[in-house]
Order: C-alpha cells, then sequence, then structure tokens
C-alpha cells in the first residue's frame, strides 16, 4: 500500500486498529520469561488465533507481534540470528487473517538498552532492520511503538530515509505529556522525529497510562502538530472507591474515552497493554457510527418544492404550556425520568403525579443508549400525558431510526400532543443483551433540528406540503465541558440557525464553565435550561466523572463527597451541591432540569425545594 493511499485512509476514515498482543498471549498461558515474538515460530496458531479474534472484532488494522524483534533484544534470548524469520512470519501470520482492505502494522519498539554485543551498533540500524524486513514481507505500514528515549528519537528521525512505507511514531508520555521513562518533553521529543527528510505519516500515544490519563495528555498535544493522531491507551488505572481498590476497565469505560478521543480529532484508536478483543469489539460498534453521524450534519438541507408556501409558525407561547413560559421568560423547572425496562408504567406514572403535585413543570425522558429492554419514551410520554396533568419533554435521538422513521415519530408525537421535544445525535448504543444492535445517524441533532422547523411550518422531508403544521417547541443540547470548545460552539450555533427555541445543557457541576459558555452565546438569544444532577454517592460521582460523556466532576466537588463518610451523609452533600450550583447561576438560566438519580423523585424534589 503506498503512502498517498494510507494516507487517504487516515484522513476520510476513522481507523480502528487492535489491541494489546502480549496481554493476551499471557492470557493463553506464555509468561513474561518467554519471548513473545518468537511465537510466531513455535506457536503460530495461537498468535494466528488473536489476529482473528481482532478481526472478528471489526479492527481495520493488524499489528504484527514484532514490538521486541530487534538484534539486540533478540540476542538475551540467544534468538538474534532468528529475526528475519520471526519478522517475516509475524507479518504472514497478520495478512492470513486480515481482510482484503486490512491493513497490516509492523510493530517496532524501543532498541532497549544495549547489550554487550551491540555497544557499537547505531540505534537506527538496530530498528532499521526489522523494518526492511516486514516491508519486503508484505507489511503495510510501520509503528514505531512506546517511544520514550530521545536516543531512539533521533534514531527513527535518521533511518527514515531509508524507509520505503508509511510510518507512526507512538510515544509514551504522562498526562502532563513528559516521556514516563526519560522525562523528555514531548516537544523536545517530536523536533528530534521532524529532524528528516521522511516525516512520519502519523504521530501517536500508546501505552504508560489508562484511557483517562491518556485523554489529558492528548488535549495537551494534538495541537502542537499538524499531523494525524493514533490513541492507544492501556486498560484503566486502580482508583479507591468506598474503600475499595476498583480497576477502571471495562468494555464501556474504553469505549466512552475513545468516543472522547474521537471528538478531539483522533484519526485512529486502539488499545494497548490490557485492552482485549471485547473492548476493541465495542469501541468499534460505538465510535464508527459517531463517526458517521459528526458527518451526517453535511446533508440536512431541505429543498422546498415549487410552488409550496411555508405556512407561518404557530407562536411560541400558543405551542405549549413550556412554550409559554419560554416566551414569559418564566422560571421552569423540570425533572428527568428514565422510562422504565419492561412495559409497566404504573411507576413512572405515580413519579410524574408526585411530581405534579409538587409544582415541577416538565417531566423530562431522556433516550437511552445502554441496550435493554425499556418500553419507548414516547409511549411513556404519552401515558404520563394522559394520567396526569403534567406536560413532558421529549429527547429525539438521530442514533436508532432512519429519517423516514424519524419523521415518522415527530408526525405521531405531533397526534399525541407531545410537542416539547429535545433533539440529540444521541450516543452510540453502549454494551448490553444486544451486542449486535447498532446506530443508524442518518442525521444529526442539527438536521433534526431543521427537519422540525419544517414541519412546524407544514413541509415534509421531501420539501412537500402536509396540509397541516406541527406546534412542537424545539429543544437542543449543549454540553459547556465539551472537550472541544469551538466545535461545541459552532454545533450550538447551527442549531439556533436551524431552527431552536431552547436549550438543554449537559448536568452542570461547575457554575462558572457554564456562565462562560453562556456569554460566548449570548448573542443567539437562546433561553437556556440548565442541567442538574445531585450526586447519590461517592460511587456515583465517579462513575459521572469517568464514564459519562459531557461530564465532567471536578476535583473539588469529588473532595467533598469523598469526605462524607456513609452513604446518606453522600446523598445530602450531592443534594446540597446540587442547590448551590442553581443559586450560582439561577440569575442566568431559565430553568432547571433535575435528574432523579436511580428514579428517585424525592432526591430531585428535594433540590428544588424552596
Amino acid at each position: 500500500m503506498s503512502t498517498d493511499k494510507f494516507s487517504a485512509r487516515l484522513a476520510h476514515d476513522l481507523l480502528i486498529f487492535d489491541g494489546a498482543m502480549g496481554t493476551e498471549l499471557y492470557r493463553k498461558n506464555f509468561f513474561v520469561n518467554v519471548c513473545f515474538e518468537n511465537l510466531v515460530l513455535t506457536a503460530p496458531d495461537t498468535v494466528q488465533g488473536i489476529h482473528q479474534s481482532y478481526i472478528e472484532s471489526n479492527c481495520d488494522v493488524l499489528t504484527a507481534n514484532t514490538f521486541g524483534a530487534n538484534a539486540n533484544k533478540l540476542s538475551r534470548y540467544g534468538l538474534a540470528d532468528k529475526l528475519e524469520a520471526i519478522c517475516t512470519q509475524a507479518i504472514k501470520l497478520a495478512r492470513k487473517c486480515g481482510a482484503s482492505d486490512t491493513l497490516i502494522a509492523g510493530s517496532v519498539g524501543p532498541a532497549g538498552t544495549l547489550t554487550d554485543a551491540y555497544l557499537n551498533t547505531s540505534r537506527a540500524a538496530l530498528l532499521l532492520e526489522p523494518a526492511r524486513y516486514m516491508a519486503q514481507a508484505g507489511a503495510d505500514l510501520i509503528i514505531f511503538e512506546s517511544i520514550d528515549d530521545p536516543a531512539d528519537a533521533e534514531a527513527i528521525a535518521e533511518l527514515a530515509p531509508q524507509l520505503n512505507l508509511p510510518y507512526i511514531v507512538s510515544f509514551v508520555l504522562d498526562e502532563a505529556a513528559v516521556s514516563i521513562n526519560s522525562r523528555s518533553t514531548f516537544a523536545d521529543l517530536l523536533s528530534r522525529v521532524m529532524n528528516t527528510t521522511n516525516p512520519p505519516a502519523a504521530l501517536g500515544l500508546n501505552c504508560g497510562n489508562g484511557p483517562e490519563s491518556t485523554l489529558k495528555c492528548f488535549e495537551k498535544v494534538r495541537t502542537l502538530s499538524s499531523l494525524p493522531w493514533i490513541v492507544q491507551p492501556n486498560a484503566g488505572e486502580p482508583r479507591r472507591i468506598d474503600n475499595r481498590t476498583m480497576y477502571m476497565n471495562s468494555p464501556e469505560y474504553f469505549t466512552t474515552y475513545a468516543m472522547r478521543f474521537a471528538n478531539l480529532g483522533a484519526r485512529g484508536i486502539g488499545g494497548c497493554c490490557g485492552i482485549g478483543p471485547q473492548e476493541i469489539q465495542e469501541m468499534a460498534r460505538s465510535v464508527r457510527p459517531l463517526a458517521r453521524g459528526n458527518a451526517s450534519s453535511e446533508k440536512r438541507v431541505i429543498e422546498i418544492a415549487a410552488g409550496v408556501e411555508v405556512m407561518p409558525e404557530i407562536p411560541l407561547r400558543e405551542r405549549s404550556k413550556l412554550g409559554r413560559k419560554l416566551a414569559d421568560n418564566e422560571w421552569i423547572t423540570c425533572v428527568e425520568i428514565t422510562p422504565p425496562p419492561g412495559f409497566d408504567l404504573s411507576g413512572v406514572i405515580e413519579k410524574s403525579r408526585i411530581c405534579a403535585e409538587a409544582g415541577v413543570d416538565i417531566i423530562n425522558l431522556p433516550d437511552g443508549p445502554r441496550a435493554s429492554s425499556r418500553i419507548a419514551s414516547l409511549i411513556t410520554a404519552i401515558e404520563i400525558q394522559r394520567n396526569v396533568d403534567i406536560e413532558t419533554t421529549l429527547h429525539i435521538c438521530a442514533r436508532d431510526r432512519s429519517l423516514l422513521g424519524l419523521q415518522a415519530e415527530l408526525l405521531g408525537c405531533a397526534c399525541e400532543k407531545i410537542h416539547n421535544l429535545l433533539f440529540i445525535t444521541g450516543d452510540p448504543p453502549k454494551l448490553g443483551n444486544y451486542p449486535a444492535s447498532s446506530g443508524v445517524f442518518d442525521v444529526d441533532a442539527i438536521g433534526l433540528t431543521e427537519m422540525q422547523k419544517k414541519l412546524n411550518g407544514g413541509i415534509d422531508l421531501g420539501g412537500q406540503s402536509l396540509k397541516m403544521q406541527t406546534r412542537a417547541v424545539i429543544g437542543v443540547g449543549l454540553d459547556p465541558n465539551a472537550i472541544d470548545q469551538e466545535r461545541e460552539y459552532r454545533r450550538i450555533c447551527q442549531k439556533a440557525e436551524a431552527g431552536a427555541d431552547f436549550i438543554v445543557t449537559q448536568p452542570v457541576f461547575d457554575p462558572d464553565k457554564l456562565l462562560d459558555f453562556m456569554d460566548r452565546i449570548a448573542h443567539l438569544n437562546l433561553p437556556v435550561i440548565a442541567g442538574v444532577w445531585p450526586l447519590a454517592s461517592l460511587r456515583n460521582a465517579e462513575f459521572m466523572r469517568t464514564e459519562v460523556p459531557g461530564v465532567v466532576v471536578p476535583d473539588s466537588i469529588m473532595h467533598r463527597m469523598g469526605s462524607r463518610i456513609d452513604k446518606d451523609a453522600q446523598k445530602a452533600e450531592g443534594i446540597a451541591i446540587a442547590r448551590e450550583c442553581i443559586e450560582a447561576i439561577r440569575s442566568r438560566v431559565n430553568g432547571v432540569q433535575v435528574s432523579a438519580p436511580f428514579g428517585n423523585v424525592q432526591t430531585a424534589l428535594a433540590v428544588l425545594k424552596n
């Protein structure tokens, strides 16, 4: 594969790399005193089976089992003379498993501490030799992995002009963007790598840290080079939660951070130590539709057919109680209740009745990406409004339906007088009992907003007249904690232009973050309803902090929750934090949407009391 073709894939596709090879070999009872690279010769079926498991996980790039395959490192096992055979066989095993469009990457790790036999051999020669063998065997690219030492960085720059393949240089950095062993800055390592006439096709981060620390590092380094980035973190780090040591590692945890890497612009995502086929499979399922969803906003224009007239929109205050409160600038209170599993709605109806009697204005019904057998939110909304004197706001998500399916649901909402709608692109389906479930993402939240705006004017998806019009109050989401603030700003401006009537934010734990973002969007003149989540416990705070996209729980909040010993005290502290947050933003927002953690509406009502 040529450099141009590889670069084109990287520019237009979000490539899924595989996970760890060494971890999987260890799980198959090959222990660390064995030369893992030599297993391509002595246990080829095992190595090939691991490659196959990654192919079945839908990865785009297979990495050959050659990380430590250089003469210096192999000499410790008396295998230096096997270098060519190992490199050749490793590429062949990976190639046997790959599809026609699978990229095969030759892995070249650090040269290592030079043994006596190689003290007079240059590092460039040690690293070039396996790269050449793998190129001859049919590799599509070379990944120089886990680069930490400035001497290795210089060696790569020296050998690069002799490479006839595209290559990636992937660094081992801590969250401060300093190399873990040599303590070199990323800027120093990068300057050494780029001092060549044949620069890398991409840069990367791998190993050293789990997803959270890698994310912090990526935030710092991603703008320091215009080259594409490949991110391959280790599994999660241990944390102390409720006096237990817990390893933050699961397919969902890894996938949550993979989506954040993608949103920050990573063009390739995979895993390193501790990341296996299950994590890669879940990540691939989630990140690929997310990438499609990000692109879908480019095709959202609805052309109105010749001779078709747009009907004047019904005034906002006449569309619903929420519309009236928004138009009259009245304070709005919402409680978020998740539709229940199964199809018994008696509990959620009773909770809605309790909220209505307490003076709550709106019941908000969120989208749930976690794969479970929950009743449709639309049916829940219909039954609540039929049985309780309270309005609902229904999340409409781009993930689960085609354009025609979405239009049908919007018309169904109009028929059943579900007029308050919150449009979201939606997170990809999360791991559950339905692993084959996938996202559709024909359109994103911006496109949904425009579609509903047209329906409010009596125009359907095809630009034809409906002969009637909907009266939806159009809500859109905002993440004031977004990692990529410029992207979030652009998108909220596009949502406003598409026809949004109001904004609902992700849960706010840092009032200053929200207020700063509101200053930026003041010119949009859109009312804002702030999301508020009363933390139920320290464990709940840890989950929100690490696994919920768009939520940032500051260290100060974690400290406050951790300072309370028992769960009742932690719950009370969570309510107090939520009330303080509302007080800090009350003069700037039009209302609040308080989540009922674990379905406990009394907690939400305690936040709203007085």
